[in-house]
């Protein structure tokens, strides 16, 4: 497994830009400089994050989201576990 994040992830299982096997890494999104624990999308090229908005849900169950632009800097936590 490589050490270098897509450009777009996101943590919902519809998303076409999903990746099980990435997401079972510890990942972290740091935006303008602060983590931020409560991403459900990114996208580096386009400079925003998709951040839930607290314990709200929409009509079909799923949290609603504040998309947010500025700097988006993944990276893992730990480093990738050897084989």
């Amino acid at each position: 497994m490589t050490d270098t994040l897509p450009d777009r992830l996101s943590s919902n299982p519809n998303s076409p830009f999903y990746d099980e096997e990435l997401l079972s890494r510890d990942i972290g999104v740091r935006f303008k400089g602060v983590d931020k624990t409560n991403v459900e999308e990114y996208c580096v090229s386009e400079g925003w994050v998709r951040l839930t908005a607290g314990n709200a849900k929409d009509r079909f169950g799923n949290p609603m989201t504040v998309k947010l632009k500025g700097e988006v800097e993944p990276y893992f936590r730990q480093a990738a576990p050897e084989a």
